[in-house]
């Protein structure tokens, strides 16, 4: 299903939070579950991811991770401060101690004039805390920005083990 590559990667991060002792969450919108797809791609993955939240729908985000409402009105659900929230409100929710979130416009459709098809952020939260917040403008089409997206989630997850 995935490259050789994300599988090797996949691995690779499993095996550093094996090590440290971590589980994983993780609050997906824009790749609709890609993330825990792949690392769940890898068999025996089940002792390090705790689970995944696909927070597609702005209730979804709301209802499960607990995002407020005043962020996504006054931010919109693609926003720094939303990722943010959905990485905290992932980690409050779960049994993990490490999260990643991801929000984003994949297109083809979408866009505004401030927010362009291919505009996603990422969050990485950890004791409470968000480790890390970015965001990017990934070039091409739906696939390429989702896999783009699952990329950056798997390296921020792979810093917030350091």
């Amino acid at each position: 299903m995935f490259s050789e590559e994300l599988v090797a990667s996949a691995q690779s991060l499993l095996s550093l939070y094996r090590q440290a002792g971590l589980r994983l969450a993780t609050a997906e919108s824009c790749t609709g579950g890609l993330v825990a797809a792949l690392l769940t791609e890898v068999a025996g993955s089940s002792d390090v991811v705790e689970r995944g939240f696909v927070t597609y729908s702005n209730e979804a985000k709301i209802e499960m991770l607990g995002v407020s409402q005043d962020t996504l009105t006054a931010h919109g659900a693609v926003s720094g401060e939303t990722a943010k929230e959905m990485a905290l409100g992932a980690l409050a929710h779960s049994r993990a101690d490490v999260a990643v979130s991801i929000t984003g416009i994949a297109g083809p459709g979408g866009a505004t004039a401030t927010k362009p098809v291919g505009l996603v952020h990422l969050a990485a939260a950890r004791d409470g805390r968000v480790l890390q917040a970015v965001h990017d403008v990934f070039p091409g089409d739906r696939d390429a920005v989702r896999l783009a997206a699952l990329r950056q989630a798997v390296g921020l997850l792979q810093d917030a083990v350091q």
